[in-house]
C-alpha cells in the first residue's frame, strides 16, 4: 500500500471529509546512478562558481531572482517563507464544473483520496453526486507549502485528486508559428475519406496492458542477465528515513449537508490569493467530451 504524503480535509459548504493523499502513480523509469569506475564509490554534485569553477559554501549562498538580464533581486529565505500560502491542510472546493471544459492539457499528476474514518459514508455521497452529474470539483490544496488548482474526479470505487496546471502557465496555440497551409489546409474530399477510413481501421479500445515501456524492459533484462553472471558491484547506500508529516483533526459532518443548501448564495466564490496571478482564472472553454470522469 502507498503511503500517505498528505493528511486533511475535503471541505464543501459546511461538509468535511477526512482524506489522506497518496501518489496515483509509480515511477517506471530506470534509476542510472554516477558511480566512481576506480572505487564504486557514487558521485555527488558539487556547488560551483560558474564563472570561477570553485565550490561554494552553502553559507556563501543566496537566492535571487532576475530581474533584467544579468540583474537579480536577492530574497531572504524569511521573505519567501512569508510568500507561501498557508498550509490549512484542507482541500478547498469553490466549484462544479462539465468535465470536458478542463482542458486535458492542463491535466498535470494525479492522486488518489483515501476517506478517514467515519468519513467513508460522506466520501461516497461525494464520488456518486459527481458520476450522476458528470461534474468535478474544481478545488484550491497546499501540498509542502505549494498551493495548486485541482479537480477532484471520481475513478471507479474511490476519488481522485487530480493536480492542474495554473491557466497562466499554459502557452497559447498562437504562439506557434503554423503556416497558412497548417490552419487552412487545402483538403480534397477523398484525402478526408482516406484519412478517416484509416483511422477507423486503427480503432481500437483502451487496454493499458498493452502500452509497455520496452526501454525499461530491455535494461533491466541486461541487468538481470549480468547479476545472474556475476557482474555486481557492491555501492554503499546511506539510510534515509523518511520524514514524518503531521494531519489535522477533521469531524465528518455530513448532516451540514442541509444546512450548507441553505447558505447557498449567488455570489461568485473569489479565489485566493496567490503567488500566481491566474488562481482566479476560469477554465478554458469545451473541448472535446469524455468520459473519463465517469471512472
Amino acid at each position: 500500500m502507498a503511503r500517505s504524503i498528505w493528511k486533511g480535509a475535503i471541505s464543501f459548504g459546511l461538509v468535511h471529509i477526512p482524506v489522506s493523499l497518496q501518489s496515483a502513480t509509480s515511477s517506471q523509469n530506470v534509476d542510472f546512478d554516477w558511480l566512481d569506475e576506480r572505487t564504486m564509490d557514487p558521485v555527488g554534485y558539487k556547488r560551483i562558481n560558474k564563472t570561477t569553477g570553485k565550490p561554494v559554501n552553502s553559507e556563501n549562498i543566496v537566492k535571487g531572482v532576475q530581474y533584467e538580464k544579468g540583474k537579480y533581486v536577492i530574497l531572504s529565505e524569511e521573505e519567501i517563507k512569508a510568500a507561501h500560502p498557508k498550509a490549512t491542510q484542507t482541500i478547498e472546493i469553490f466549484a462544479f464544473v462539465d468535465y470536458p471544459q478542463i482542458p486535458l492539457i492542463n491535466f498535470r499528476k494525479p492522486y488518489f483520496l483515501n476517506p478517514g474514518r467515519r468519513g467513508e459514508k460522506v466520501y461516497a455521497l461525494l464520488r456518486e453526486t459527481l458520476v450522476k452529474t458528470n461534474k468535478v470539483a474544481l478545488a484550491y490544496v497546499v501540498i509542502h507549502t505549494r498551493q495548486h488548482l485541482a479537480a477532484l474526479l471520481p475513478r471507479e470505487s474511490a476519488l481522485v485528486l487530480m493536480l492542474l496546471r495554473w491557466p497562466g502557465e499554459m502557452r497559447s496555440v498562437s504562439s506557434l508559428d503554423l503556416h497558412e497551409s497548417a490552419v487552412h489546409p487545402d483538403l480534397t474530399a477523398k484525402e478526408k475519406a482516406m484519412a478517416e477510413r484509416l483511422v477507423e481501421d486503427m480503432s481500437s479500445d483502451w487496454d493499458g496492458d498493452n502500452y509497455r515501456n520496452t526501454f525499461d524492459e530491455n535494461i533491466m533484462a541486461l541487468v538481470e542477465e549480468k547479476a545472474e553472471a556475476g557482474e555486481i558491484s557492491a555501492v554503499h547506500e546511506a539510510d534515509e528515513s523518511p520524514e514524518e508529516r503531521k494531519s489535522a483533526d477533521v469531524i465528518d459532518l455530513t448532516e451540514l449537508l442541509k444546512r450548507s443548501l441553505g447558505k447557498k448564495t449567488s455570489a461568485k466564490p473569489k479565489a485566493k490569493p496567490s503567488a500566481t496571478k491566474t488562481a482566479a482564472k476560469k477554465p478554458a472553454t469545451k473541448t472535446r467530451k469524455s468520459s473519463a470522469a465517469k471512472g
